[in-house]
């Protein structure tokens, strides 16, 4: 029966050699995410900065560049539209406007008027302001999530495997993080709730991967007992390397259409979710493992090579 294998049986890569790279590469990228971060710093949506939501009900089916075009003139920033419920249905979102709640109504009649002009028929059906200690608050327990599972993602490892698999796990994971906040700034996606949804997804599949790894880890450190721990771990990623490319290039296939044809509602949280799949993979081999190997060395692995597992490790070419 054919089976289709992204990686032989016999593989036999030496991901370690390349652990002092991975790492380099890893700190400096997340090192310009920090920056970029601060400057120019993320485009943060509606639901962090405040911002006045209308939900509307077109005649027809809503053209949406049609409706783009016509809010775009009207100097309100950045607009966002959303279908729902049915294709006549649509949220509007633009940002808080200078000024108290008279700019804010000023700018729902604007919106109103528009409406109502190229649009006619339209039935504006709610209106909600987002003010600034709501989207704060907001913001607030958006990081306050992020924080929470972390720490849980923490205890969960600790206690599962050692605890040098636990901190290089979750290391690897806050390298993640910050790699993808710099992806938010670099495209200037919008930074809300979405954002933080789509982040602690990329946090619970990546940390899925490495627990993969780990756990072949440790059941190799069972099995050979004096292997050197850097041969040891290549012998794990190479047992687990079908399994890992596998489940991403599954994942990833099936986000891709929702990148490229999700509509606006879907298809930035669906670009953050491939970005996210490609680091988590690759952290996994070239951050994850190396910094086991570091933390782990004279710990997990002890004594000298015996020859039954030499001849388990014949073949495997250390770093």
């Amino acid at each position: 029966m054919f089976r289709l294998r992204l990686a032989p049986d016999d593989t036999n890569i030496p991901f370690m050699k390349g652990r002092y790279a991975g790492l380099i590469v890893s700190a400096v990228l997340s090192t310009l995410s920090v920056i970029l971060f601060f400057y120019p710093g993320l485009n943060y949506g509606i639901d962090f900065v405040g911002g006045v939501v209308i939900e509307a009900r077109t005649p027809q089916v809503t053209d949406f560049p049609a409706l783009r075009g016509s809010l775009s003139h009207l100097g309100l920033g950045q607009v966002a539209l959303q279908q729902f419920g049915s294709p006549q249905d649509v949220l509007i979102r633009f940002e808080r406007q200078a000024g108290g709640d008279q700019a804010q109504q000023a700018a729902v009649e604007k919106v109103r008027g528009a409406l109502n002009k190229n649009f006619a028929g339209t039935q504006i059906r709610r209106v909600e302001a987002v003010g600034a200690s709501v989207s704060g608050e907001l913001f607030r327990n958006g990081m306050l999530a992020l924080g929470l599972a972390i720490v849980a993602m923490l205890i969960y490892i600790w206690f599962r495997f050692e605890w040098q698999f636990g901190l290089g796990a979750v290391v690897t994971l806050i390298l993640d993080i910050t790699k993808t906040v710099g992806f938010y700034a670099i495209t200037d996606l919008q930074f809300n709730l979405t954002a933080i949804a789509a982040i602690l997804t990329i946090m619970g599949y990546s940390i899925n991967d490495k627990v993969v790894v780990y756990d072949r880890v440790r059941e190799n450190l069972r099995i050979y007992k004096k292997l050197p721990l850097r041969e040891l771990i290549d012998r794990s990623i190479n047992e687990t390397l079908n399994r890992t490319l596998g489940t991403s290039m599954t994942v990833f296939l099936a986000c891709l259409p929702l990148a490229l044809f999700g509509g606006e509602a879907l298809e930035e949280f669906a670009w953050v979710l491939l970005f996210g799949i490609v680091i988590g993979t690759s952290s996994s081999i070239f951050i994850a493992a190396p910094i086991l190997l570091f933390l782990g060395e004279g710990r997990l692995r002890r004594g000298s090579l015996t020859e039954q597992d030499a001849a388990a490790s014949e073949g495997t070419t250390g770093g």
